[in-house]
C-alpha cells in the first residue's frame, strides 16, 4: 500500500500531482484497477470470480484510490478495470477499508470458507 500526502493547490493541480505520483508508483506490468463512480458495480461473487481472474494472470494488481479530488484522467485511462463501491460518495479511507474487506470475502468465497453468506437472510 502506498499513501499520497494530502495535496494542496486547486482540484485540477491535487488530481495531477496525484495521478503523478500514483502512475509512477505502479510496477510496469501491473493490472491497475480504479476505484471510480462511473466504474463496474460488482456483486459479491462476480467481484471474487473476476478476482481471482485477475490473480491467475501472475501480475501484480494494484487498486488506485483517489483523494478527495478524485482521479486524474491519466490514472483511469491507464486502468485496465474500474469498480465502483455504489452511487454514493465515500472518503477514501473508508473505501480502502470497504474494499479491503471486500477483497477478504472475495478470497473467503473462493477458498469456500463460511464467512461470506449470500442471499439475504
Amino acid at each position: 500500500m502506498t499513501e499520497l500526502a494530502e495535496g494542496r493547490g486547486s482540484a485540477m493541480e491535487i488530481r495531477r500531482r496525484e495521478a503523478a505520483a500514483m502512475l509512477a508508483a505502479l510496477p510496469a506490468n501491473a493490472l491497475a484497477v480504479a476505484l471510480d463512480l462511473d466504474g463496474e458495480a460488482l456483486d459479491t461473487e462476480s467481484f471474487a470470480a473476476r478476482l481471482t481472474h485477475w490473480l491467475e494472470s501472475g501480475r501484480p494488481i494494484c487498486f488506485l484510490i483517489g483523494g478527495a479530488e478524485g482521479l486524474d484522467r491519466c490514472v483511469l485511462d491507464r486502468a485496465e478495470a474500474k469498480l465502483s463501491l455504489g452511487r454514493l460518495t465515500w472518503p477514501h479511507m473508508l473505501a480502502r477499508a470497504m474494499l479491503a474487506e471486500q477483497i477478504y470475502r472475495a478470497r473467503s468465497l473462493a477458498a469456500g470458507h463460511p464467512y461470506h453468506r449470500g442471499g439475504r437472510p
